[in-house]
């Protein structure tokens, strides 16, 4: 009978060296059985090699825990053995014991596994649960949100910018954890349709900078080419930047700026322009937005700058313009919403003076229902944050170039080919010019139409459904 063949309590009365001596020879006995079992699956024609991995894990856990089978019972109790140990008795071998009877021995240099000693860098940590490093970055996104459903994917409809973006970073190993361990933000949630040249995300990912020591190992990862080679053509990553841990897209945004296209049409632009100066300051703007009661409850916002100015490109006779806000933050809906009645001031259809009344909330407690404007022409063009300088390399800048220049290409050989249909067609009857200040025929002037509720009204809804729920 061995060693380990007697009871535990039999066991404890051996001396401590003979019990290392019989723990060592139960482990090189049960490592020649792993080897014989990693034999037999290497031979076999259905295991590959995660197949073996996952043989091998039901032998012994990987935590040093048995899953089963009488040699994994084996392990277990080696394992439990050598807890009972003193602490200043380490594990070694019978031959090395002889040598060296009365030598503290180490098991360092035999470990399958040791921690990385990162140096603690602003932005740059090591992953725990992955032999690489990681560092806190920032990317700058464009993308044409013409075939998505928004940009954040919790809305469960697909695709989503937010959606391709996670999927492109796990393709290329970027990402480090989970999203929720990735310390995830983003600096704007635009609608279904809207697009950005300057949408801001910030997240931990997999860096090449850093070795196990700390010091520069190689140069970083380029993380523009790497995720430009994996995202779908309407999305592109223009620029990153190491920021600190603390950093976040969304609350360390200083402001933010869109840009609303249209034609000008006929459009009285005086009247809009004086219009627009009335929204700029700070206002209450829950007449110019969808409410979320259940969420907001502050629907103050500041507004920097509204302007109204063309854009320098025509089709026939018609000129493109451009309506630009720039602002802390925005509510949901808020920049179609105040473009919406802007395009009535336009049209001759409101008065400049209907912005006074709706940014009156004691006057106006409701919002007058009426269309937002849409969402196609709307672009979240620039968002402002202190000392963060996108980097992108020459390589990654000229392959954007040339994308975008290639996609720009295919939109006009698009433009052509309507254009060639239109001019097959008969020119339609013109229409008399419409009298200037004339309202069209079917609209109800903003203050006469029926309203939604108050804020004050929705509250106490969900108020009263809480109760009732509780």
């Amino acid at each position: 009978m061995t060693n380990l063949d007697r009871p535990m309590e039999e066991t404890d009365d051996l001396d401590p060296r003979a019990r290392v001596a019989s723990l060592c020879r139960r482990i090189q006995e049960l490592e020649r059985e792993n080897e014989r079992l990693r034999s037999q699956l290497s031979i076999c024609s259905c295991s590959k090699e995660k197949d073996a991995r996952s043989c091998t894990s039901e032998f012994v856990g990987v935590n040093g825990t048995s899953k089963g089978g009488s040699q994994g019972n084996a392990f277990l109790e080696t394992t439990e053995l050598a807890k009972s140990f003193p602490p200043d008795i380490p594990l070694t071998s019978p031959s090395a014991l002889a040598e060296e009877p009365f030598d503290y021995l180490h098991l360092e240099k035999s470990a399958k596994f040791s921690k990385l000693r990162l140096k603690d860098q602003p932005g740059c940590q090591p992953s725990t649960m992955q032999v690489c490093a990681k560092r806190y970055v920032a990317l700058k996104v464009m993308y044409f949100g013409k075939r998505f459903y928004g940009f954040a994917s919790e809305a469960q409809m697909d695709p989503t910018i937010e959606s391709e973006v996670f999927k492109a970073l796990e393709r290329t190993k970027l990402l480090v954890g989970s999203r929720t361990e990735s310390k995830y933000s983003r600096c704007g949630r635009t609608d279904k349709g809207v697009s950005s040249s300057g949408q801001v995300l910030s997240l931990y990912l997999r860096s090449n900078l850093k070795d196990a020591e700390g010091n520069i190992k190689k140069q970083e990862i380029d993380y523009v080419k790497v995720l430009n080679r994996v995202l779908p053509s309407d999305i592109r990553v223009v620029g990153w930047c190491p920021v600190s841990t603390d950093f976040s897209a969304r609350f360390s945004c200083l402001s933010r700026e869109y840009r609303y296209l249209f034609w000008r049409g006929a459009l009285d632009i005086a009247a809009m322009r004086k219009a627009a100066e009335k929204l700029i300051g700070e206002h209450d703007f829950r007449n110019f937005c969808k409410m979320d009661a259940a969420n907001v409850k502050n629907y103050k916002r500041k507004i920097t700058k509204f302007d109204i100015s063309p854009c320098n490109q025509r089709f026939d006779v018609d000129e493109l313009w451009a309506i630009t806000v720039k602002g802390s933050a925005f509510l949901w809906h808020q920049v179609r919403c105040m473009v919406s009645v802007l395009f009535m001031i336009g049209q001759g259809l409101e008065s400049p003076d209907v912005v006074d009344v709706l940014l009156d909330i004691e006057m106006t407690p409701r919002k007058p229902q009426y269309t937002m404007a849409t969402e196609l022409p709307l672009i979240l063009q620039f968002c402002e944050f202190k000392d963060v300088n996108f980097i992108c390399s020459s390589e990654s800048r000229r392959a954007l170039h040339e994308h975008l220049t290639n996609e720009l290409r295919t939109y006009m050989l698009q433009a052509a080919i309507y254009h060639e249909t239109l001019s097959c067609l008969s020119t339609p009857a013109e229409e008399g010019p419409s009298e200037p200040g004339k309202k069209k025929r079917g609209h109800v002037p903003l203050i006469l139409r029926p309203t939604e509720p108050s804020f004050d009204e929705r509250r106490a809804k969900l108020d009263m459904r809480t109760i009732y729920d509780s």
